[in-house]
């Protein structure tokens, strides 16, 4: 039974020989496919036809799901350089508790996936957070996509709300170089290298390079980072061509947890005061990812592709947090002095995640049906080393929270730590055809099969629990193309996600089993400047873990929660002179079944039901430059606080204007202002005791160079 688990390289290797999709239109070109800009852009659309999440050509408009892509051009307008700050920007998508901000973490739909790991999220198709990640860095970032509802029947266990990619951006055989250089709010600085060109007529290389230093309006938190990103392209033959790249990230910052709501109410201390000891040091995560595929045509109609990723993280260092164990949040001392109780860690975490991706697209056809087919194989080996010691009191290592005084002496960390190691393994074939019914319609079917094997070692009580699943997920979509500017869609599909850890007897839980429905109308216009997707879903999840009533401290798969709401994403090039992105998400999420009655009906943690978001750029030239400037709003509705949904965070609005000049065709200056009123807001949490702040009103001056 072992082996049906165990991945070898040595065959994903012959496979990867063999394997591959060609990006080549005529023989002889060298001029790739998918062209990313070098620097900031200005002038490119927000509205785009294809993705490549879905894992097929097949256009956005013909394809029975809701899909949203952030483009390059969307991301340099907003000036995002993390992940998380493209959130807004999609309809249904909500932050969640985001580690001290040393990782990203989101919900799709309401569903966050694991709370120590976060959602499943992909870099360029592969698995792009096992482990511990800094924050997605978007210097070599060329889009984000989206893909809404299951998404099992693809790419194997996730969250049934959605699954996220970010695509990086791939060498160029047009030589090109930038250099920006960023100045903003609290001493924070910022540059970073964007080259690319060709080494030979047949190999092109990019290079992405980011150094920051940056402060924050955070007391004692400073945070650098560092990106080198290579990547080279190699055109064996005018159809076959390899790629691989490199991402090197360290990220070192204090582990921040926020702010405490007393009384369940936010704002009960200054948005700037740290919690925690400047003495801890920072937290150092090094993230190191290397991807390999080769992508073959054999004729206009067969294509294949294979790769092979390897990523390595770790994460390192002390910190200090408010304990979650004091009664009320704070302490009162005999002089009214509110005192938080808090706790000293110490985290030393490894893991190391080896995959492979091998499939086949094809179309042909039986009688009067035209078919669009994809077949393939995914396989990966991850193993996560986790040591964490604390040292934990009630009275000795307190802190005043509107007068804090550091450099009390450490507490002693336990001897009894956290020390495990984990190893999971798993492989998934797939198989889908889209089928061209009759001229206006698309009948989509797709299925997945998974098996997977976790091993979890207990160093500390030299203790191993095993489980292995397997899941079948299906999908089944159609689409009507009404005109060739309106499609109507609708689908059903499922997912699964497993459920690590064990039972009062050691019994492996069941995974978590999602389903859903969802039906929506898609517009694009003729001449494909802009569109938009309106959806409404249904999803409901089963196997959640809940508190085992008869024994303790243990669990059961018994639990339950459902998603329900409508979306509407829509973005393009009104004019010339104008574009547009707006969204909103009516998220109805929540507990429909516990072991704790009073959860039933609870709403999912972070979740608000309403949310959205609209953003504006106008540009327009003069005799040897181009100026623009914008602007926009986000909308985030109160949301549930923490997972008893006993107190929650206010709703919030949030303004921001841009704007750039470029008075010569290779320099450009930028200036961004982020929360423009200053609102005070509350971006996420955990619980009472871990509040996550957000952003006052930030200013970042830029130049941008090309050459």
């Amino acid at each position: 039974m072992q082996a049906q688990f165990v991945f070898k390289p040595a065959v994903a290797a012959l496979l990867l020989i063999g394997f591959g999709p060609g990006l080549w239109a005529q023989e002889g070109e060298r001029q790739l496919s998918e062209i990313s800009v070098v620097g900031r852009s200005e002038g490119q659309a927000y509205y785009l036809e294809e993705s490549g999440v879905a894992r097929s050509e097949t256009p956005l408009r013909e394809l029975p799901q809701s899909v949203r892509v952030i483009p390059r051009q969307l991301i340099d307008d907003i000036g995002a350089v993390r992940l998380e700050e493209a959130y807004d920007y999609v309809s249904g998508v909500t932050r969640q508790n985001s580690f001290g901000g040393l990782w990203d973490n989101f919900a799709i739909r309401g569903f966050a996936g694991n709370e120590n790991t976060g959602p499943n999220f992909l870099r360029n198709g592969f698995a792009g957070n096992r482990g511990f990640n800094a924050p997605r860095d978007m210097a070599n970032v060329e889009r984000i996509e989206v893909l809404k509802g299951p998404s099992a029947a693809l790419y194997g266990a996730s969250e049934p709300g959605g699954i996220l990619n970010v695509v990086t951006k791939k060498p160029q055989f047009k030589a090109g170089n930038s250099l920006e250089v960023y100045v903003g709010s609290y001493d924070s600085y910022r540059t970073s290298f964007d080259t690319t060109g060709p080494l030979a007529d047949n190999l092109a290389y990019r290079l992405n390079v980011a150094v920051e230093d940056k402060g924050s309006f955070r007391d004692h938190i400073d945070s650098e980072r560092y990106l080198v990103a290579p990547s080279f392209t190699w055109v064996l033959s005018p159809n076959t061509l390899v790629n691989y790249d490199l991402e090197l990230l360290r990220h070192k910052a204090p582990l921040d947890r926020g702010v405490v709501a007393v009384g369940g109410r936010t704002g009960s201390i200054s948005r700037e005061t740290f919690l925690g000891e400047p003495g801890d040091g920072d937290i150092t995560i090094d993230n190191k990812t290397h991807q390999l595929t080769l992508e073959h045509e054999f004729s206009s109609d067969w294509k294949a592709k294979a790769g092979l990723a390897y990523r390595t993280t770790s994460f390192d260092g002390y910190s200090t947090e408010a304990s979650p164990r004091t009664a009320g949040v704070v302490r009162w001392t005999t002089a009214g002095t509110p005192i938080i109780e808090r706790e000293r860690r110490f985290r030393d975490y490894d893991s190391n995640d080896l995959s492979f991706q091998g499939e086949v697209h094809g179309k042909f056809a039986t009688g009067t049906l035209k078919h669009e087919v994809m077949a393939g194989l995914d396989s990966y080996r991850f193993e996560l080393d986790q040591l964490m010691t604390r040292g934990r009191s009630t009275t000795t290592y307190g802190i005043d929270i509107n007068n804090p005084v550091y450099g009390q002496t450490p507490l002693a960390l336990d001897t009894t730590p956290v020390n495990t190691l984990e190893k999971q393994y798993g492989t998934g074939v797939f198989l889908q055809d889209q089928i061209h019914l009759a001229e206006d319609w698309r009948l989509l079917l797709g299925l997945r099969h998974d098996r997977f094997r976790q091993d979890l070692k207990n160093r500390s009580t030299s203790t191993v629990a095993k489980q292995e699943h397997k899941a079948t997920t299906p999908r089944v979509g159609l689409t009507w193309l009404l005109s060739p500017s309106v499609s109507i869609y609708a689908l059903a599909s499922e997912s699964f996600r497993p459920n690590t850890g064990g039972d009062v007897n050691g019994g492996a839980f069941a995974p978590e089993e999602g389903r859903a429905k969802e039906v929506g109308i898609k517009y694009e216009s003729t001449d494909k400047r802009y569109g938009g997707t309106l959806s409404f879903f249904d999803i409901d999840k089963k196997n959640v873990l809940t508190n085992d009533l008869n024994n303790s401290g243990f669990s059961i798969a018994a639990g339950e929660a459902r998603s329900r709401g409508m979306e509407i994403d829509v973005s393009g090039q009104l004019t010339t002179k104008v574009r547009v992105t707006a969204n909103y998400a009516y998220t109805d999420a929540e507990i429909t079944k516990d072991n704790n009655a009073a959860l039933v009906g609870a709403r999912l943690l972070n979740v608000p039901k309403h949310s959205g978001s609209i953003l504006a750029m106008y540009e327009a030239g003069f005799k040897d430059g181009r100026y623009g400037f914008g602007g926009g709003a986000t909308y985030v509705g109160k949301r549930s606080g923490n997972a008893l949904d006993t107190f929650e965070l206010p709703a919030y609005t949030t303004a921001r204007l841009m704007t750039y000049w470029k008075p010569s065709q290779n320099l450009r200056f930028s200036l961004d202002v982020e929360n423009l009123f200053d609102k005070t807001y509350y971006a996420s949490s955990y619980d009472v005791y871990w509040v996550t702040p957000g952003t006052p009103r930030t200013l970042t001056l830029g130049m941008q160079m090309r050459f």
